[in-house]
């Protein structure tokens, strides 16, 4: 997964230490789209009777959080991808040869030392903020893990946080959302730039793809696919109860899968294939942990268990399981000053979302002190302010047939059948004596709640139009809610 700016991150490093000066944090379209992993158009729903029991329960979480913590949080630039030779990159030092880039970017592991890391707090600022399941980065493209694999020496628990209680980072996470009862979700990058087995040192790394012709040499290509077995048999045999194996670099597909679609995409496709046999992953994936949710993203088929369109929402209601991942500031790392969007953005997007039938997943990026940036807590803290109080709208619900009107998102409860509309309401605009929406009328002389303060609200049916008189007490209020979310009895 990559960030979405464009700009020049200024910094020296003298040995060891890097300083970082600052950064810009626009972004231009045309790079956007190549850092965007697409969606499928195809989706295939999977047969496992408790796959499809676990689907359906992940479906009633909606919000969950993806945590992009590694290497790259040290000097706070975008996760890995200045290691990837490709033409849209823009290193911060042009003055630097690639490969002594690299080298330097590799030696941030002796710098990586999060003493300050407690997961029980992320966890507990995640609960609050309304989430209900978490993604955490095991391990990114650029190869560094955060777990104690025993494939690699390149690791967080091989380095100064080696001597730390909790130097096996990915475990203390997961147990920490546990205990918040959290699904969890194991985020795993398919490719993996640091083995000499995906880019290999004899030819130069030309793009973000194996650099070497997988048909003249097999047994390198065999050597790799072991290793990425192995790593992800560690995670799903070591690490407690895994709900989803989060699977990140779509290129790494096997070569039929690589349809005119995905040529659409513009991506680089190399003339062999990248298989790294997903049947024996999956097999030994659901022997360790039955049920478990494969995303294999965008390689469309029965290890897509649910599509994930990258920073935007799709245009319409889709009827099949899907999550937009998107940042809560413009990256999904840790970057220094970087710009946090409003809470109300958040919950706008998290109430259109759900009302076309996905689950947002919101990316958030620790501090290399193993800390949340304090606007990423401050911004958690108001979006939960809000679910608190209008989750019974989000949560556990599914979609409608007619799901939105102008400003107004409907949802439904898969138990009673309540329908709720959410009314999303402008940022610094005064609040409206009236609200009113068009489709989903409440049964005659039945009874319309406004969830934000828990009491019965007047209404009446104009011209086909349910209106919605607001509470005093409501347009007395100091601080507006981003969204108002009512719950009333459909007309069947």
């Amino acid at each position: 997964m990559r960030k979405f700016t464009k700009g020049v991150l200024k910094y020296r490093h003298l040995k060891l230490f890097v300083t970082v000066f600052s950064v810009l944090l626009i972004c231009s379209f045309s790079q956007a789209q190549q850092g965007v992993h697409q969606q499928s158009t195809e989706y295939e729903w999977p047969t496992d009777t408790l796959v499809k029991a676990k689907l359906d329960h992940w479906q009633d979480q909606k919000f969950g959080m993806i945590i992009h913590w590694g290497l790259y949080a040290v000097p706070g630039i975008i996760e890995s991808w200045n290691l990837c030779n490709e033409d849209w990159i823009n290193r911060p030092d042009s003055s630097q040869s690639y490969e002594d880039y690299k080298k330097w970017y590799w030696g941030l592991k002796k710098d990586f030392n999060p003493v300050k890391f407690d997961p029980e707090s992320w966890a507990r600022a995640g609960k609050e903020a309304g989430m209900r399941y978490v993604v955490f980065t095991t391990k990114h493209h650029d190869g560094f893990c955060m777990f104690d694999t025993k494939e690699t020496d390149f690791k967080i628990s091989n380095g100064p946080f080696a001597g730390n209680p909790k130097a096996d980072v990915a475990k203390y996470v997961f147990d920490a959302f546990r205990k918040q009862d959290f699904m969890i979700g194991a985020y795993f990058s398919k490719p993996d730039w640091h083995t000499e087995n995906y880019w290999w040192p004899k030819y130069a790394t030309a793009n973000r793809n194996n650099n070497y012709d997988i048909r003249q040499f097999p047994w390198r290509w065999n050597k790799f696919k072991d290793y990425t077995f192995n790593q992800i048999s560690e995670l799903l045999h070591n690490y407690g109860s895994v709900d989803i194996l989060w699977m990140d670099g779509g290129w790494v597909r096997p070569l039929e899968t690589v349809n005119d679609e995905v040529r659409s995409w513009g991506a680089d496709i190399p003339k062999w294939s990248q298989d790294i046999d997903m049947p024996k992953i999956a097999t030994m994936a659901r022997k360790a942990q039955p049920g478990i949710l494969m995303v294999d993203r965008t390689v469309h088929g029965p290890y897509e268990n649910y599509q994930t369109p990258e920073q935007r929402i799709p245009a319409t209601q889709l009827n099949h399981p899907w999550e937009s991942c998107m940042t809560l500031a413009n990256n999904w790392g840790f970057v220094a000053n970087d710009q946090f969007k409003s809470s109300s953005k958040i919950i706008h997007s998290l109430i259109e979302v759900v009302a076309k039938g996905g689950s947002l997943l919101l990316g958030i990026g620790p501090k290399p002190d193993g800390t949340l940036p304090a606007e990423a807590l401050q911004r958690m803290k108001e979006i939960g302010d809000w679910t608190n109080k209008n989750g019974a709208a989000i949560y556990n619900t599914r979609i409608t047939k007619n799901y939105h009107d102008d400003n107004t998102w409907f949802t439904q409860n898969t138990k009673d059948g309540t329908r709720y509309a959410l009314v999303c309401l402008k940022e610094g605009e005064a609040l409206p004596q009236l609200v009113t929406w068009k489709m989903n009328a409440p049964k005659i002389k039945s009874t319309v709640k406004l969830l934000h303060t828990g009491e019965n609200v007047k209404w009446f049916m104009e011209n086909n139009s349910v209106v919605v008189i607001l509470p005093k007490s409501l347009l007395k209020a100091k601080e507006l809610p981003a969204a108002l979310a009512f719950a009333f009895t459909p007309v069947k």
